[in-house]
């Protein structure tokens, strides 16, 4: 698939299954990521794979944050919470490793970051995969940013969620009247 073919047809999945992208594919994926601009070559980002049974530790991990923030949680709440990761073969988590007191901004070294991402969902989208970037409250909490190696006052980006398409999504066809403007 060609890139403007990709980015033109790319859509978050509905609902992913197995398999998951092969070892070989994971790499092409992680290496787009790394291919990322990054204004002073920082490489500040970091890539976790959870698979397998690693994929139930991080349920059990999100479900624990829902009852930190929400203890009238019900079981049935938890669950759902638990099973979100469960539902998808392969995660990456893609976190901001940010580089304090450095002249290239915070700013920028997330919006690589994010770059990384749209780079990964543009290739493993091009691969035949299946794509979900997802954040959401996981994200910030502090547990699973510490069981995934991310620092507390680090960013996670993304958790993206691949695996074979079972509910392919709709690509967006955004105009750009009202969000473009020209000066000549």
């Amino acid at each position: 698939m060609d890139l403007f073919t990709a980015i033109a047809t790319r859509a978050s999945a509905i609902k992913l299954r197995e398999p998951a992208p092969t070892h070989e594919h994971l790499l092409q994926i992680l290496q787009a990521g790394a291919q990322a601009p990054d204004h002073g070559k920082l490489a500040p980002w970091r890539f976790t794979v959870i698979q397998n049974a690693a994929r139930a530790e991080l349920g059990e991990l999100i479900a624990q944050g829902l009852l930190r923030r929400n203890p009238a949680a019900t079981d049935d709440e938890l669950q759902r919470e638990r099973d979100k990761v469960m539902r998808v073969p392969c995660l990456i988590a893609v976190a901001a490793q940010i580089k304090k007191q450095h002249k290239i901004p915070e700013i920028e070294q997330v919006l690589s970051a994010g770059a990384a991402v749209q780079n990964m969902f543009l290739t493993a989208h091009a691969l035949g995969y299946g794509v979900m970037w997802k954040t959401g409250p996981a994200a910030y909490d502090a547990t699973v940013k510490a069981h995934l190696g991310v620092a507390e006052d680090d960013h996670i980006v993304a958790l993206l969620y691949l695996g074979s398409i079972d509910v392919a999504g709709s690509p967006r066809t955004p105009t750009l009247d009202e969000r473009v403007q020209w000066f000549e």
